[in-house]
């Protein structure tokens, strides 16, 4: 009796674990959260063979609020599963972001590596193009600062030290190799990710790493190779165009002796034949992402510090946060001095994907009030840290509702002209990179101008300081009652209104 109570335990633990696994990856909190209540451990349990924890699925399929709900739980963030890879790694395999922006506030190692092909979640977002992930993998290294793009690109400060900003640090993370010397910026340039490729090179990417022979990894393309070898392999034109005006050499050769020219024609890029063998006469100017977000290292120290609370709560008497209408104000941008909830200041700076060539410091965010230009949030007064004890369990599970990180070409232009052929992406084999594995193109004719294209040199006029009142007739419709009751998409409807309005002053 007493072995066959054992088993029958046993039994019990393996189904109600196998259930947690189902709950998380179908996106059933409800399910989740009764699991959990009545058996913590569950929150260990991981599957035979695979090792895939519930944590692994929840985050591959994009379920933020049951990552936060297993993390609060007491799971290990970094728990890895057969092949090595974290949570972290397969959020930014399939661009869950905002999955990513709550593994990186838990403080996931950004830093780990798989043991297949020695790629780190920088490696994987790079992979598949997800330049938000990209962006919030680095968001503990680009310091919240009015000249950091002055930094980067003039090396104005001679060389001395900048108070919380280590050049070192975020160059190993951005160069760091995975096998066969392969960083993240040669699979961008692979793909052809033209937004990932500019945002890595904005934030230091070395355009002279070659990878290396080491006996792991099946190089089609040669040892010795550049991102630029692997963009004309890749065959879109604007990520060549990008590695050259940041100072890619055009008659670098790898270990097969080709130069990126050879490549191409070895691969049948012949749309690469004009812009490969001629050097630019004049030096290009070299345009900041739109996916630079100074503000973001700010919010989230902020963030991690104090939280984000429920607002079940909050006195009716005390004015509510602007854009939510829901929970208190904790944050204000320097500046404009505009206050918001701290989960509004970081959802914003995640999202914000707006075009730079506006008048302010470049990567900072347009204030939603009156459209100032913001560099970093402070913290207002009354905003209290978290204790050490309750810090894992004050974080609030209500993030905002956007799913997805949608196509990211579309909501942006690029400076760079544009040739009349579509780039097929190169998916490596087994959804890793240890095989390139390319496809052929058929022969077609370019346009006869592959230059870059010349920025518009127009600005907006003086941004007032105060707050607009039709933005407050606009939005303040919205009651806190009907917020809370809104869909998805009608909330990601309107944080893109929001966000519309704050660049252009449209869309209202």
């Amino acid at each position: 009796m007493r072995f066959l109570s054992i088993v029958g335990n046993s039994f019990g633990c393996s189904a109600s674990g196998e259930r947690l696994v189902s709950a998380a990856r179908d996106g059933d909190f409800q399910e989740a959260k009764a699991l959990l209540e009545y058996n913590p451990r569950l929150v260990r349990y991981s599957t035979f063979g695979v090792r895939n924890s519930p944590l692994h699925y929840s985050a591959a399929q994009g379920h933020h609020e049951i990552v936060s709900l297993l993390l609060e739980s007491g799971v290990d963030i970094n728990l890895r599963n057969y092949r090595g890879q974290t949570a972290l790694m397969q959020a930014c395999q399939h661009g869950h972001w905002e999955v990513v922006q709550t593994l990186v506030l838990f403080k996931a190692n950004i830093h780990r590596s798989d043991y297949l092909n020695g790629g780190t979640a920088l490696h994987l977002a790079a992979l598949n193009g997800h330049s938000r992930c990209i962006r919030l993998l680095l968001a503990d290294y680009i310091p919240s600062m009015r000249d950091f793009w002055n930094i980067l690109t003039n090396r104005s400060y001679n060389g001395e030290s900048i108070l919380g900003f280590d050049e070192g640090a975020l160059s190993a993370v951005i160069n760091s190799p995975a096998d066969g010397g392969i960083t993240a910026l040669h699979m961008a340039a692979l793909n052809g990710h033209v937004e990932s490729v500019q945002l890595l090179l904005n934030f230091g990417a070395s355009v002279s790493e070659v990878t290396v022979e080491d006996g792991t990894t099946i190089d089609l393309i040669g040892a010795g190779s550049t991102a630029l070898h692997y963009a004309a392999c890749g065959g879109n034109a604007q990520c060549c165009q990008l590695l050259i005006a940041r100072g890619a050499s055009l008659t670098a050769e790898n270990a097969n002796r080709w130069t990126p020219l050879m490549v191409a024609r070895s691969w049948h890029r012949n749309w690469l034949e004009e812009i490969l063998s001629t050097q630019p006469e004049c030096q290009s100017r070299i345009f900041p992402s739109p996916y630079l977000s100074l503000p973001l290292m700010s919010i989230v120290k902020i963030a991690r510090e104090c939280g984000w609370r429920n607002s079940s709560s909050l006195p009716t008497c005390q004015d509510p946060c602007v854009v939510c209408l829901e929970r208190k104000c904790t944050v204000s941008a320097e500046g404009c001095d505009h206050e918001f909830c701290t989960q509004c200041a970081l959802y914003l700076c995640s999202t914000n994907s707006n075009s730079t060539i506006v008048q302010g410091p470049l990567g900072s965010i347009a204030c939603p009030l009156c459209r100032h230009r913001i560099v970093s949030f402070v913290k207002l007064p009354g905003t209290k840290p978290l204790n050490e004890e309750t810090a894992r369990t004050s974080f609030s599970l209500s993030f905002c509702t956007c799913s997805g990180e949608g196509p990211e070409i579309a909501s942006q232009t690029t400076p760079f002209c544009k040739p009349d052929f579509h780039c097929t992406r190169i998916s490596p084999l087994g959804s890793s990179f240890r095989t390139l594995s390319c496809q052929r193109f058929p022969s077609m004719k370019l346009n006869s101008s592959l230059c870059m294209g010349a920025a518009s040199d127009t600005s907006p006029s003086s941004v007032p300081r105060t707050v607009d009142s039709n933005l407050r007739n606009h939005f303040g419709r919205c009651s806190r009652s009907s917020f809370r009751r809104s869909t998805s998409e009608s909330r990601r409807s309107w944080f893109s209104a929001l966000n519309q309005y704050a660049t252009t002053g449209s869309g209202c």
